[in-house]
């Protein structure tokens, strides 16, 4: 039970909430938009599984290839494995089966998930390096989430469509708006130890604006899928709040004051989040049911 309790916290599994909704949102969107139906409680559970595993693979080789970064970063010194509480071989063989489960996943809801398997996983891997390189990082970051939504898409629908990478790339720049904020705590550290970030590159004052710019896009993208998807009021009435929410997260930090860095990571996007899943859904289920 001590070791559950400790991958758990290696992969911050609390977190999942920010991925899984879109997962879902992916799915019922999928659905509703080629049989005006729900998917069905199998590609409910499938998508489940295949999200926790995608998410548990991705977050623990980001922990084993960090490991000598974490160790050095006083906010991240305390983590499983700079601590010695978890070994490296025990992260990979917990990375393994991760992406097993993953793989089971993807091959019981359709041959097309199979075939983007190894896609996936090159872009899980590749994350975990950039930060080393480049600043667009969070971009890579925000791929590698947007993943999520397009992979609850073809689930069900099995193809490519329009709103599904539409869908990806709103959440892909609301991932990385919020990663760039999340980056500004780490910017002295960043800066001393080589590594790239947009508040490194451009400073913290620059990269929240870039950050407040990404979440205008985000919000466009999410009212754009009205165009594609014959979604209504509801969901409109969702991002609408999504958009003060977001709001409301940026006027929690600025360049003078990071106190509430984890707030705003934390907290606010986790609504943001449910938000549009809720709203998205109960949209759905209104037109369907009704």
């Amino acid at each position: 039970m001590k070791k559950l309790v400790l991958f758990l916290r290696l992969v911050k599994f609390e977190h999942t909430i920010f991925a899984l909704p879109y997962a879902y949102l992916g799915m019922i969107l999928a659905a509703y938009d080629h049989t005006r139906g729900l998917p069905t409680w199998g590609q409910v559970f499938w998508v489940t599984v295949a999200m926790v595993g995608a998410r548990s693979a991705a977050m623990g080789l980001n922990r084993v290839i960090d490991r000598a970064i974490d160790a050095r970063n006083p906010r991240t010194a305390q983590r499983e494995l700079p601590r010695g509480l978890l070994s490296t071989l025990e992260v990979w063989v917990f990375i393994i089966v991760s992406l097993a489960v993953l793989g089971v996943a993807a091959w019981k809801l359709n041959p097309l998930c199979v075939e983007l398997l190894p896609v996936a996983v090159v872009i899980l891997v590749v994350y975990s390096y950039t930060k080393r390189f480049t600043w667009m990082s969070h971009f890579v970051l925000g791929i590698a989430d947007g993943l999520a939504p397009l992979g609850g898409w073809l689930a069900v629908s099995g193809q490519f469509d329009l709103p599904a990478v539409v869908l990806a790339a709103a959440v892909a720049t609301w991932i990385a708006a919020f990663d760039i904020i999340y980056a500004c705590q780490d910017v002295d550290f960043d800066r001393d130890n080589g590594l790239h970030s947009v508040p490194v590159r451009f400073g913290i004052r620059r990269g929240l604006w870039i950050s407040r710019g990404l979440d205008v896009v985000s919000v466009a993208l999410f009212l754009s899928l009205l165009i594609w998807v014959p979604l209504g009021w509801l969901y409109a009435v969702g991002i609408a709040m999504v958009a003060l929410l977001l709001i409301y997260e940026h006027r929690l930090v600025s360049p003078e004051d990071m106190t509430h860095i984890e707030k705003a990571f934390f907290t606010v996007n986790s609504y943001v989040a449910m938000v549009a899943f809720v709203f998205t859904a109960g949209d759905v289920l209104w037109h369907v049911l009704r």
